[in-house]
């Protein structure tokens, strides 16, 4: 399926071959995902990583360095590309087309390319961190590279960002985006133990992100809005799948986001069940042991895949039906991630038996 997403004159992994396919009927959240975002190929290198592809991970690692490396350490990280590295991604609306189920307006383009988006700076030091056996030592344009990285994730944690779900409300202090700085910096201390600000901005996500009459990390700081992405600070090592405050929001999330295993993105969210925030939870219990229920889980979201084993974006908890750009890598991406978490977590469980 990464094969079939991916142009291979570049290596360009795109988000999903159609635009403008309608996360809700009749609605206007309706995107260009015909690009290729940093944030999806680094997931992917991490799953492909542990899936016995020992070269694909480093194409994918290799196009994220050649389509984001700038001469130029402050000018801001660009998140998504066009397949040929382009960076120009304006969007346009054509208003002479009617839209799929109704659903206007149709867009050519993808407004993301402006924002700012600071977890994006932890996934691409995660997947080198991921590969650094396969990567061995980085020729210096990379190493300059992840540098910066680094260095922006320490000076720019502090600022409001537009974060993984691409908003366009404004900015805000997500919870994601700081803990995706800190796994900037954490990994780049492993790469090469140069920086020291992580601890620091791991005790203000803590203390911040985390809102005990809620029992769960929320979305934003000073929100008591829920959002399914902050189950990736148990996947990314931020905190333990078993520690008592992911539990805690693991539950709230299932509690207040969930239909069945099928989560929607935040607190308030108009649109369907999102595939990927599913596995999240699937993995998310996986590795707290809870093995039952991550197989409940696992099982709803595979089982939205349609008859030749294609995941959507979302998908309508009621009537089953995909909803979203179709086919949708980073459903797949998790898909495998959660996978691999229940195969590891059975295997431990039975040796301790």
């Amino acid at each position: 399926m990464f094969q079939g997403l991916t142009y291979q004159p570049t290596g360009a992994l795109v988000a999903a071959p159609t635009t403008s396919l309608p996360e809700v009927a009749g609605g206007d959240g309706n995107w260009d995902y015909r690009y290729a975002w940093l944030r999806n190929a680094a997931m992917t290198v991490r799953a492909l990583s542990t899936s016995a592809c020992s070269d694909e991970p480093l194409r994918y690692f290799d196009w994220m360095v050649r389509a984001a490396v700038t001469g130029r350490a402050d000018e801001q990280v660009q998140i998504v590309f066009g397949v040929d590295g382009e960076r120009d991604l304006s969007e346009h609306r054509l208003e002479h087309l009617a839209g799929h189920l109704g659903s206007r307006p149709v867009r050519v383009g993808n407004a993301a390319w402006r924002q700012k988006q600071l977890d994006v700076l932890g996934h691409v030091l995660d997947s080198a961190w991921v590969i650094r056996d396969e990567l061995g030592t980085p020729d210096e344009p990379t190493a300059r590279f992840l540098r910066q990285l680094a260095e922006r994730a320490a000076t720019q944690w502090r600022e409001q960002d537009s974060s993984i779900w691409e908003g366009r409300e404004g900015e805000r202090h997500y919870v994601v985006s700081k803990v995706g700085c800190w796994v900037a910096l954490d990994r780049a201390v492993r790469l090469a133990d140069r920086i020291g600000a992580r601890e620091q901005l791991r005790r203000t996500v803590l203390r911040e992100g985390y809102d005990a009459r809620r029992g769960a990390f929320t979305g934003a700081f000073g929100s008591d809005h829920l959002d399914a992405g902050v189950l990736v600070l148990a996947l990314l090592g931020f905190v333990e799948a078993d520690d008592p405050r992911m539990t805690s929001t693991i539950a709230v999330i299932e509690d207040e986001l969930a239909d069945g295993g099928l989560l929607r993105r935040w607190t308030g969210a108009e649109d369907d069940a999102f595939l990927t925030a599913s596995f999240w939870l699937a993995e998310c219990h996986a590795r707290a042991g809870r093995i039952d229920r991550a197989h409940e889980v696992f099982e709803q979201a595979a089982g939205a895949a349609n008859e030749l084993g294609l995941l959507a974006e979302e998908v309508d908890p009621a009537s089953g039906e995909p909803l979203g750009n179709f086919p949708q890598a980073i459903s797949h991406v998790g898909l495998v991630n959660a996978a691999l978490a229940l195969t590891e977590a059975e295997s431990a469980h039975g040796a301790a038996a």
